[in-house]
This record gives C-alpha cells, structure tokens and sequence, in this order.
C-alpha cells in the first residue's frame, strides 16, 4: 500500500484513541500526516522503514510540531531544527505520526504530571501507563502506532512497557545521538524504542544509532546491525541477581518470572544466581544524580530566551524568573529542581552528590564483575507490581519512585537493556528485563527474540 494510505489509517486510529479518552498525544493533525506520506511516496528508493508510522515522545524536537515536554513553560514552543533521529528516519521512510504525551520533562513514573492531563492505561483506564513515555507506550500497546520513541533517564521506557505489555528497548549509553532530545539528566539520557516485537524496536534502534557530529557523548562505533535470529539459548549463561527477586515481590510478577526462566532452561540457556550488592542504592543514588542535572539544565527556562514569560512587578528580572518558573512547572519538576539544588549546594556537595557518584561506580563494577564472572545477559522483573491505579502513589512521591526499583542501575551504569512482556496478572500485563554488556545490542535483541517466541505474554500467571 501507499504511504499515504498509511497516513489515512493512522489518523483515523490516531482519532479513534482521542475520541476514547486515552490522552496519549499532544500533537497530531492529518495535514502533517499527509505531508510526511507525501514525502514518502516521492522517495527515488523506499528506504528500510518506507511508510512506518512512528511516534514520537514530546521531548524529542521537530520543526512542523510543537515540543511542549509536557510543560505549560514551554506551550506552543516550535524547534529551529529537527533531532538526529527524527533525521535518520525519515531518511529510511518512516512517517513522524505524532508528538506524545508525558510526565512533564520526563520527570514521573507514571504520566500522571503532564500539565495536560494523565494518559490513560490501554487495557484498564483506572490505571496508568507507567512513565514517563506513558502517551508512546499506550499507543503501541492500543494498537494506534506499530512502534514508538520515547527517552530513558531512569527507566522511563522499560517501566511503561512492563505496565502496557510491549517491548521497551534501552540502548546503551552514547549509541544514540542525544542531539535534539530535551535534556533532562545529561549522563543519563537515552532516546528508547517501544515495539509491539523485538523485531519491530529492531529495526527502528538500528537505523536510529551511530555516532552524531553534533553529539559528543555518542560513541564511535557503526550503526548498530540486526542480529541474527536464534532457535534457542544454548550457550549462554543468564544470570538471576537475588537482589532483584525479594521474598515480598508480587505474587504475580514472581510467577511471570519464573514461567521466563523455566522458558530460559527450555531454550537452552544456563541459569545462575549473581549477586549485585550495590543495587540497592539504586534508587536514592538516581534521586541524587538525576535531579542534580534536571537543576542544572532546566536553569536556561527563565522566561526570557524562549517558552512562557510572566512579567514580574516593575520590571524586576528576579520577580520574572520566579513567577515564569513558579507558573511554569509543575509540582514535580518544582520538587526535583529544589533536590537537584540542594545536594549540588556549598556544604552538601560532598555529602550527597559527589556520594551518589562514587555509589554509581561501584554499581556499574558489580555488573562489570558478574559479566566478567561469564554471565552473557541478566534476567530480572522489570518493575516491582503491575500498573497501579491512577492517584495511588501521587501524594507520596517515595512510594512513586520506588516502582523504578529495578531499572535504575541499569540506567546508572549506561548499559543496554530490554522489558519484554511474559504473562499477565489479574488481566495486567508482566515484564521481563533482559540486561546486557555494555553495546552488547545484538546478543541483547536476539536472545529476546527467542525469548518472545517461546513465552506468551497474553498467558495469566497464578
């Protein structure tokens, strides 16, 4: 079919989760759509992607579309430039479907902080999508869009693609270019697929990844290649950390998980038990970190380059910033920048900060170690619980980041990482994360694929 018969289903589908009350996009128009087809069916050699209708989180700038980042601070806000990988596929000939709703500057765990309203679970509205690329993990997991992009910090595409029952894939850090991706925590972020199939998040990552003139922490390696497809496991070593399995883990996530390792033994695959000690300092070592360089880099939204402007009383620039600033953001990023602020501050620099650091390293060593000890992947939950219910964890923000308990240290540690759906619960989809070596994609993807063809992810586990 043609790309702009592609371009007239996905608008409908697009039209069809508004009219639902999903609340996953920010910014779509069949117009746009339309033009992208346009440009697709003129292409002189269909490229890799001709005609995939891709999301794309509000974090990620384009020229046609707004790039909100989910913020009143930046209504209305169009970039001067397109980011490299909105460059990169449209060269291979995918259609940019639409800009998606998420937790305000990916900051969340839950896409409930949006300054335009929370998006609503696919399969059970009461719910939320995980966060913070809530709006892309919904439409892939409601059928809207074959694949997604959303952005990694802390786990904010793994979390919602265990919470919706899709793929979620992390590259490691630097083999995707970052330029054109709103910073939130530099040494953090990451540009992330979300696919129906490994295959399908495959395909986008690879043509996605390489290193970027305009990025300096890419990597200077060749884009990544799709792996070849596995019949099995056999000859790998996956390891189980204990950690990451605690006697209080809902029931049903425990059972998920052991259906994927007796799926792992099945295919093949050697199972060991690791041990990763650090691993519990993950999450306040990321409430550190992450907040610290969110203070830093949100300081340049100050109501006098670009965004929203509230005019101070005569004039005063300080009265501007703080009433641009208090208007602007919203109550987490506010908490955040306020966190961020203090541990960086004379006096609790060294207590906090340059602390967090040190723990980073020594968690990024457990996982070199147990990948050194001959491990080839890990296998763990990717989050505690399935999606939880909407307003049940926003007035205790502890609770709130606890659900990234075990994607933080992936995230921490810059290495690639998956979830992959592995049963449901109570009706609610389970996830599985797959963790490798650093750029180690290839041994990542292929093992997950076979993993995905042996595990049922609609199957409910008791």
């Amino acid at each position: 079919m043609s790309a702009a018969a592609v371009a007239r289903t996905t608008g409908e589908r697009l039209a069809a989760a508004d009219a639902a009350g999903l609340n996953a996009t920010l910014h779509w128009s069949q117009a746009l759509l339309d033009a992208e087809a346009a440009r697709v069916d003129r292409m002189a050699q269909a490229g890799p992607l001709a005609g995939l209708p891709i999301a794309l989180k509000d974090n990620i700038v384009t020229v046609e579309a707004p790039t909100t980042c989910g913020s009143r601070i930046l209504e209305g806000y169009i970039s001067p430039y397109s980011a490299t990988v909105v460059d990169r596929l449209r060269a291979a000939g995918a259609l940019i479907a639409c800009k998606t709703n998420l937790d305000e500057f990916a900051m969340g765990s839950s896409t409930e902080h949006s300054a335009y309203g929370r998006v609503r679970h696919p399969l059970d509205p009461s719910r939320v999508p995980g966060g913070s690329s809530g709006g892309s993990a919904a439409l892939v997991a409601a059928g809207v869009v074959p694949v997604a992009l959303g952005s990694e910090t802390g786990g904010s595409v793994r979390q919602p693609a265990s919470f919706c029952g899709v793929v979620g894939v992390k590259p490691s850090y630097g083999r995707v270019s970052r330029y054109g991706l709103v910073a939130f925590g530099s040494s953090l972020d990451c540009v992330s697929v979300f696919g129906r199939t490994v295959g399908d998040a495959a395909r986008v990552l690879a043509q996605m990844s390489g290193p970027d003139p305009r990025d300096a922490t890419t990597v200077d390696r060749p884009p990544l290649s799709l792996p070849a497809a596995r019949a099995d496991l056999s000859g790998l070593t996956v390891g189980l950390p204990k950690e990451y399995f605690p006697h209080d883990l809902h029931a049903g996530v425990a059972a998920a998980l052991r259906r994927a390792v007796g799926a792992v033994r099945a295919l093949g695959g050697e199972v060991r038990e690791v041990s990763l000690p650090h691993s519990r300092y993950a999450v306040p070592t990321y409430y550190i970190i992450a907040p610290a360089e969110a203070a830093a880099n949100l300081a340049r939204y100050d109501g006098v380059r670009y965004g929203s402007r509230k005019v101070g009383p005569d004039g005063d620039i300080s009265a501007l910033y703080r009433a641009t600033r208090a208007e602007g953001f919203g109550a987490e990023v506010r908490r955040r920048i306020l966190v961020g602020t203090y541990v960086l501050s004379a006096g609790y620099y060294d207590a906090y900060y340059r602390k967090a650091q040190r723990v980073r390293a020594l968690m990024t060593d457990d996982f070199a170690r147990v990948f050194a000890s001959g491990v080839d992947l890990l296998l763990t939950p990717t989050t505690p619980t399935p999606a939880f219910r909407a307003g049940e964890k926003t007035e205790d923000p502890v609770a709130m980041y606890l659900a990234d308990v075990f994607v933080c240290a992936v995230s921490l540690a810059g290495l690639p990482a998956l979830s992959l759906p592995v049963g449901r619960t109570e009706g609610l989809p389970v996830g599985a994360q797959l963790v490798a070596p650093f750029f180690e994609e290839e041994r990542l993807l292929s093992a997950a694929a076979a993993l995905e063809r042996a595990v049922s992810p609609e199957a409910e586990v008791r």
